[in-house]
């Protein structure tokens, strides 16, 4: 057996990539808030909520695709 065709794998290879794609939009959007003038807990609390609804929109889609859409 192959190491690509194992899907437990895959799938668990995915939640960090999907965690790494989250970060980075978490990343941007902090540092854009915080240019426009935020605060800088003003601009954490931007960048935490960017990160969670871009990790559930991730992983939903990754759940969708897995399961043949």
């Amino acid at each position: 057996m192959s190491v690509s065709s194992d899907p437990f794998l895959v799938r668990v290879l995915v939640v960090p990539l999907c965690a790494a794609v989250s970060f980075n939009a978490a990343l941007v959007t902090g540092a854009l808030v915080w240019m426009d003038g935020e605060s800088l807990p003003g601009a954490v609390l931007a960048a935490g909520g960017a990160f969670a609804g871009a990790l559930l929109l991730a992983l939903a889609v990754a759940d969708v695709l897995a399961r043949g859409w």
